[in-house]
């Protein structure tokens, strides 16, 4: 399974707009394994959407299962065309991103939501999901929709920062 090139803003295609998957055959099985090794490939990463690899189709992975403090979490999802179809409050968090390497935001995102989607084989299925996963899965449906955290930021003047870069001993 190779892993895939990432795209990085201000790379103009991450502005598209994804379209819904409509075929789970064997090439689509293949480019989730493929999009999975990337996921794994990156930094600390917890979700990755199909359009930061070059496919505009309305897939997704997020797994936060490893993080420090996961209030709830549902392990690894592969969401394919999801839909938040309810949600409730407003709260503030740091984001960071595959695509955009070099920086992280403060992001209001909603804290609560109900999610409907498919599995990897076409299944319909849902979720409600609260706290950080919650948020990862709505960073993650902003690509779909060709946006970034960029694009939600308050303010790029004090609501953006310089990634930390850590020596290696």
């Amino acid at each position: 399974m190779p892993v895939l090139e990432i795209l990085e803003y201000p790379d103009e295609r991450l502005k598209q707009v994804s379209t819904p998957v409509e075929h789970f055959d064997a090439d689509f099985q293949r480019f989730v394994d493929d999009l999975e090794e990337t996921r794994l490939a990156g930094p600390g990463a917890v979700g990755i959407a199909a359009p930061q690899v070059g496919r505009f189709q309305r897939v997704v992975i997020v797994d936060v299962s490893k993080m420090r403090k996961p209030v709830s979490n549902h392990g690894h999802l592969v969401l394919v065309n999801p839909e938040i179809t309810d949600w409730d409050g407003h709260a503030m968090g740091r984001e960071g991103c595959l695509s955009v390497p070099d920086y992280t935001g403060n992001v209001i995102r909603a804290e609560r939501i109900h999610l409907s989607a498919q599995d990897r084989h076409g299944a319909p299925i849902e979720f409600d999901m609260e706290g950080f996963e919650a948020r990862a899965v709505q960073h993650e449906i902003d690509h779909l929709d060709g946006r970034l955290f960029l694009d939600r930021v308050v303010s790029r003047r004090s609501d953006v920062f310089r990634r930390k870069v850590y020596k290696k001993s």
